[in-house]
């Protein structure tokens, strides 16, 4: 079985990051875990570097995608110095996911076995909280327009993938686009994109004005990323 690199991008995590990285740690394969503190304002990077994770951090925030972008680079880097071993698979986890990451052994079992270039999950109802369903809509009509397929849970962000995927996904989209964007743009190349159920939860999404500007931002990110794809 290939080796696995778990990237956390995380922003202000620190209540959770530990128990994140964690469970990540322990999934099977997974012999590295990076968490990209993304400007955090509060003890993220000490909190995921007691917890054993590797820890790169943005001075300033610049977003989901550039967090992914830069885990995924310092595993580039890991993979060059262990040539032997051959590139690491990818498996991106949502920093807020807790003890529940243990949960995601599932994605990463199809693309180790060759069978699929990149795993989405789709979370199981039961434990999905919050929402943010406009965006999700958005999102999803886009893959379809594009693609004529769409997922289950379009800006998943527990994925599993290859590096030569990942590689076909750059230059990613900015910020909450991003996962959008991969589907779109691997799907189009003819790579394998196959979805996993799996039982994870986050923390709940409020109505308070603050939740209200994340969604706003995920919208931007989403609509700019389809604008591109779209034209």
């Amino acid at each position: 079985m290939p080796s696995v690199a778990v990237v956390i991008p995380a922003y202000n995590e620190a209540d959770r990051i530990a128990e994140t990285a964690g469970a990540a740690a322990a999934l099977p394969g997974v012999d590295v875990v990076v968490v990209v503190d993304d400007g955090s304002a509060d003890a993220t990077a000490r909190v995921a570097t007691e917890a054993g994770a590797s820890v790169l951090r943005h001075a300033r925030n610049r977003g989901k995608a550039a967090a992914m972008a830069t885990g995924a680079e310092a595993v580039r880097l890991l993979d060059q110095t262990q040539p032997g071993n051959g590139p690491r698979l990818l498996l991106f986890l949502d920093a807020d996911l807790g003890k529940t990451a243990a949960s995601a052994g599932p994605l990463i079992e199809p693309v180790a076995a060759g069978q699929a270039d990149m795993t989405i999950a789709f979370e199981a109802r039961t434990v999905k909280l919050g929402g943010h369903g406009f965006v999700v809509r958005l999102s999803g009509g886009g893959i379809r327009r594009a693609t004529g397929w769409t997922p289950t849970q379009p800006m998943n962000g527990q994925r599993c993938l290859t590096r030569a995927a990942f590689d076909a996904a750059l230059p990613l989209a900015r910020g909450f686009g991003v996962e959008t964007a991969m589907t779109i743009d691997l799907k189009r190349k003819g790579l394998r994109v196959t979805e996993v159920e799996i039982a994870m939860a986050h923390r709940a999404t409020g109505g308070d004005l603050r939740s209200q500007v994340h969604r706003a931002r995920q919208f931007v990110d989403v609509a700019l990323a389809l604008a591109s794809r779209l034209r």
